[in-house]
């Protein structure tokens, strides 16, 4: 990898991450590379400017953070092929990012990074927009939204709690109407976000799926379904006299939409690109001490059952 250009993002108002932001930063110049660094939160958008205004290809991202700033990073830098280094910095979790144990000695991260030592992980990331009336409508009204985790069509209210109606086609076949909070649509790699707390199924995260979870269904024969990637999958907000209902796209606010308008959720033709640096990367080992599962918790004296 040539790190000529290399931008750093860091979580807004957060000090721990910017002080790590300055130090890359200024290693990275003292490279002979170019750097633009910025905040990233809520009301702090770097990536417009970054990509706009690099004045060459960008080689790397840094994105130093949790989750939720390693999520927008790969949402703006996913289409653009900009493959992304994440360090739960000021974090909780950290299924996305490298831990800042193995971000200690920055200097000799980027002699690896320029010595090819380490992997690229691809994760699936799934489209939406809104279209109006029937199928047939391929004429979008909004612009295109990508998520690395879920999409997901719920109502909101300042004021009070509303159920939401939802009919859900898959491939053009109506599958069901959901009465309840929602639905979610996630990826292998949203699985264990919001889905999982909507006790959706954990898929692995190099599988290509998409999971329909419905949030606190009213029916007891809702359940979650698991399609295959190439599916198109449609939801219509039913009786929505409030005109409440919402798109959220990684839990954040991307369009309302209003009876009469569907949802087009399908895999994305981009994918989210991960520098992995730890040597022995384990999914199962990620799980277990995220989620705190059996084996983390107890530590047993006699190991015999796996010597």
């Amino acid at each position: 990898m040539e790190l000529k250009q290399v931008i750093i993002a860091y979580k807004a108002r957060d000090s721990q991450s910017k002080r790590w932001a300055e130090i890359c930063a200024k290693q990275l110049e003292n490279r002979q590379c170019q750097v633009l660094i910025g905040p990233s939160g809520p009301k702090d958008n770097p990536y417009p400017v970054f990509l706009a205004s690099a004045p060459q290809q960008i080689d790397l991202a840094v994105v130093l953070g949790g989750d939720g700033t390693v999520l927008t990073g790969a949402r703006h830098l996913a289409p653009a092929g900009i493959p992304i280094l994440g360090v739960n910095v000021g974090g909780h979790l950290g299924f996305l990012t490298e831990s800042v144990e193995e971000f200690q000695d920055t200097e000799q991260v980027w002699e690896r990074l320029l010595e090819d030592r380490y992997a690229i992980q691809r994760r699936m990331m799934l489209q939406a927009a809104v279209f109006e009336g029937h199928g047939s409508n391929l004429e979008p009204i909004t612009e295109r939204y990508l998520a690395l985790n879920e999409m997901c069509v719920k109502p909101a209210s300042a004021d009070r709690m509303i159920t939401s109606i939802l009919e859900m086609e898959i491939d053009g076949e109506v599958v069901d109407q959901y009465v309840g909070d929602g639905l979610i649509m996630a990826t292998p790699t949203g699985s264990t976000g919001y889905t999982v707390s909507a006790n959706g199924p954990i898929m692995h995260d190099g599988m290509e799926a998409i999971t329909i979870t419905p949030i606190c269904p009213m029916s007891l024969s809702s359940r979650p379904l698991i399609l295959p990637p190439g599916s198109v999958v449609s939801i219509w907000p039913l009786g929505d006299y409030d005109l409440s209902t919402k798109l959220w796209t990684d839990g954040v606010l991307a369009t309302s939409i209003w009876p009469g308008h569907r949802v087009d959720v399908r895999m994305a033709d981009c994918r989210a690109k991960f520098i992995i640096l730890r040597e022995n990367n384990s999914y199962y080992q990620t799980l277990r001490e995220k989620l705190l599962w059996a084996g983390t918790r107890v530590r047993y004296s006699s190991t015999n059952h796996a010597n």
